[in-house]
């Protein structure tokens, strides 16, 4: 019998994930319960076969597995509604940020395996990072989830104080990323590019570096000093960017985001 997930709070990320399992030919739409509250937002899912509800209760039936992806500020509500529902059996996943299991354990109790996962939105396509940890308890049930997240992507295992600084480095990482190749690619345009075009070069370059970092499981600097020479066009590049504080604004962005993320559920 095949396994059944519900996605509590089906919105980009929800929606990302159960796109990317069901692209990794693991997994079909039917297995799928979506739940969102505007669930007119989800007719185009319907269509692809996947099950869509409005009502929590009704989307956790029968399922094996029930992953949270609402916003922290909400996470209370759905917890309180669905915690007479639940079924022992039944693994929780949340991936709400700054929300720790015992905050969860405390609303539903502790009959349920807990987990936290962060992945990013590149896990529609299967190239999400995603960290995962849980109890000393429940680690039994361990790579059962992490073989979940490895058909969308990477995936580690950390500690649990670690969740929030991988909220940063991950999941908002995503978009300090695409933020940088939005601006290689202006760059680009101003060096006579159409925009289209730098783009497109913009990010085939980006995809290059790091196919380099994790494929030859090098440094950065490493790979720097192979297109860096004296005096050279590459490094007067360099030098301009750090002179302007690009490597300090990248810092103090991943480290002001993981601050907020501590503070995101109250």
């Amino acid at each position: 019998m095949k396994q059944k997930i519900a996605i509590i709070g089906a919105g980009n990320l929800g929606i990302s994930l159960a796109d990317g399992l069901v692209n990794s030919n693991k997994y079909s739409p039917e297995q799928f319960h979506l739940s969102r509250r505007r669930s007119e937002k989800l007719e185009s899912k319907k269509k692809l076969g996947f099950n869509c509800f409005n009502n929590n209760k009704s989307a956790i039936k029968d399922v094996e597995i029930i992953i949270i992806a609402v916003l922290p500020q909400k996470i209370n509500e759905v917890l309180l509604e669905i915690k007479n529902s639940l079924k022992t059996n039944q693994i929780i996943i949340s991936l709400v940020s700054g929300v720790e299991i015992k905050n969860i354990s405390e609303i539903i109790g502790s009959n349920n395996p807990i987990f936290r996962a962060m992945p990013n939105t590149a896990i529609s396509i299967r190239e999400s990072m995603t960290c995962i940890t849980t109890l000393e308890k429940w680690k039994s049930k361990l790579s059962e989830i992490t073989k979940l997240f490895n058909e969308v992507g990477e995936t580690t295992i950390i500690n649990e104080e670690k969740m929030t600084s991988a909220t940063a480095l991950c999941a908002c990482g995503i978009a300090f990323f695409l933020r940088a190749i939005r601006a290689a690619s202006q760059g680009g345009n101003e060096i006579d590019f159409h925009s289209s075009d730098a783009l497109r070069m913009a990010a085939q370059t980006a995809k290059g570096a790091a196919s380099l970092l994790l494929q030859n499981n090098s440094h950065p600097e490493d790979e720097i000093d192979k297109v860096t020479s004296p005096r050279g066009c590459t490094i007067a590049g360099l030098n301009e960017m750090e002179h302007n504080g690009f490597s300090s604004a990248f810092i103090k962005g991943i480290k002001l985001s993981s601050e907020k993320a501590k503070s995101l559920y109250k």
